[in-house]
């Protein structure tokens, strides 16, 4: 699994925009993970962060701890 990022700013605070992760595996790009303040975007494949699967970070830390 191959996982870099797309853009990244010097200053280390995620600003509201967010940053977006590309997720490759054996050089298939699989999707694009966005983390942003307010909740995290899965986009599987091409999908744009509008049409992404979103979590607010409330319910993301619950279905994580729920594993």
């Amino acid at each position: 699994m191959q996982v870099s990022i797309k853009d990244f700013n010097v200053e280390m605070k995620i600003k509201t925009k967010g940053i977006e992760l590309q997720i490759h595996d054996q050089n298939k790009h699989l999707g694009d993970l966005v983390v942003s303040q307010s909740k995290v975007i899965w986009c599987k494949g091409r999908t744009r962060p509008a049409n992404g699967v979103a979590l607010t970070w409330p319910k993301f830390i619950a279905m994580m701890e729920s594993l």
